[in-house]
């Protein structure tokens, strides 16, 4: 009982973490598209730290948030795997909390702009390109992501490290 009790609360909790990236992506749809982007659903990145549903839920919301948004197949597949990635590398680096976000902004800062290159056409030199992601991703995963860590560290019960 206590296992399948332990799966639905993994479950759940991906479920909740996929929504909540689907949500913040479309409501700040405008910053979270294009060629420069600052993806606030990016923040979200550092949850890997705290429970292993998050990796999931991460790459399922990115999924979803890349289709919602009118995603090419291959932004909808490689945007998606760059966050998996990230998320991933958190939960490898979840005790070192000022590492953590650093997968997600490397994943996305090497493969977002050969996405938009090759996918959308964007004709931008491919080293500003990676800069322009990196800037969005050191915003998103790094400032966003740490304030998010320092709210849910501060809060006892709120979550727990796993």
């Amino acid at each position: 009982m206590k296992e399948q009790k332990n799966t639905a609360a993994f479950v759940a909790n991906g479920a909740i973490i996929a929504a909540l990236y689907v949500v913040l992506t479309m409501v700040f749809a405008p910053i979270s598209f294009g060629a420069m982007q600052v993806r606030v659903a990016e923040a979200l990145t550092i949850l890997p730290m705290f429970t292993p549903a998050a990796i999931p839920g991460l790459f399922i919301g990115c999924l979803l948030a890349n289709i919602l948004g009118g995603g090419i197949a291959l932004d909808v597949i490689f945007g998606s795997l760059a966050t998996l990635i990230g998320a991933v590398g958190a939960w490898l680096l979840r005790k070192k909390r000022w590492l953590v976000p650093i997968p997600a902004i490397v994943a996305n800062t090497l493969i977002i702009p050969l996405v938009l290159r090759y996918g959308y056409g964007v004709d931008v030199p491919l080293v500003l390109q990676m800069v322009y992601i990196a800037v969005g991703e050191i915003l998103g995963c790094g400032v966003l992501g740490q304030l998010l860590a320092s709210v849910l560290n501060s809060r006892d019960g709120i979550y727990k490290r796993t």
